[in-house]
């Protein structure tokens, strides 16, 4: 068979599920080739992991017997057979990636955020699905992409995985500082990280106490290495923004915003984003209120909200 693969995002980052779905065709003799409109295929996948927001689905594929879309760009469904779900990626497909290891140890989240796909389509538990040895074979990098790693029964052991591995690891999607203890941060310090990344997506729940408890535990000592997500523009006023950002910096965390549909946010959060996520600019510039742009925004008497 010749089988066809079409990354849709393209955003600077290799698709695992078409990494897997090419190592098991090409362990079955089969030819697998990124997508050609100029061949036939007797079967494409194309797979989204963005919305449409993000990620325009405008390929045309009518030459192919079979074409089979998924992906949660594309919502709930279908998954990978359970046999490809375990296959060692195909790295061969992104070579500028063969240095760093990608994969999940675990799937799901008890949390059940409204702006997240993860509670509907894994379900509200975390649990393990892998053991660290099926994506990763001595790369210098591993890079996970767990929703919610500290909240799987076997996390303990899982980051013990990851410690002996001694491997550079990042928590890709965030760590939740809300399971954060005196045991688990002991193996977090064994974790070899460029830096640890937690999230304050919610302004109406203080987590000001967690972030103070692991900061008085961890041996990640640069500020900068202890990035903090900041949810905005969904359902938080300008206030609360500003809130969790300067609350982050005072504590000794490196607050990094994240826009919800940005297409919608309001003048004065696009500003914040940009403030704060220009590092050299956040820490020249320590108040926002500073910020030239935003001083010419208020001036001209725009709502924040």
């Amino acid at each position: 068979m010749n089988i066809g693969l079409i990354d849709v995002d393209s955003h600077n980052f290799p698709n695992l599920c078409l990494m897997k779905l090419s190592a098991y065709h090409k362990a079955r003799g089969h030819q697998v080739f990124w997508w050609n409109p100029l061949f036939h295929f007797d079967l494409v996948y194309q797979s989204r992991v963005f919305t449409d927001t993000y990620s325009k689905d405008i390929l045309p594929v009518n030459n192919a017997d079979q074409v089979i879309k998924g992906g949660t760009g594309y919502g709930p469904g279908p998954d990978l057979p359970d046999e490809v779900e375990h296959f060692y990626p195909d790295y061969d497909l992104y070579p500028q990636y063969s240095k760093t290891a990608y994969g999940f140890l675990s799937r799901g989240c008890p949390r059940g955020c409204g702006f997240c796909i993860v509670g509907g389509k894994e379900g509200r538990r975390s649990r393990k699905v892998a053991d660290l040895s099926e994506f990763w074979r001595g790369q210098r990098e591993i890079k996970l992409l767990d929703a919610n790693l500290l909240a799987c029964p076997d996390h303990e052991a899982l980051l013990q995985q990851l410690a002996d591995s001694r491997a550079l690891v990042d928590f890709s999607q965030g760590l939740d500082i809300r399971f954060v203890n005196r045991d688990n941060i002991v193996l977090l310090n064994q974790v070899r990280t460029k830096a640890v990344h937690f999230a304050w997506d919610n302004p109406e729940e203080d987590l000001t106490g967690h972030f103070r408890r692991f900061l008085e535990q961890t041996t990640v000592k640069n500020s900068r290495n202890r990035r903090v997500y900041v949810l905005t523009n969904y359902g938080s006023t300008h206030e609360q923004d500003l809130y969790r950002v300067e609350t982050l910096r005072g504590l000794g965390y490196d607050p990094y915003v994240m826009i919800f549909e940005k297409p919608t946010a309001p003048p004065i959060t696009r500003h914040l984003q940009r403030w704060v996520n220009n590092k050299r600019l956040f820490y020249a510039v320590p108040s926002f209120s500073d910020y030239e742009p935003v001083k010419k925004l208020l001036g001209g008497g725009l709502e924040t909200r």
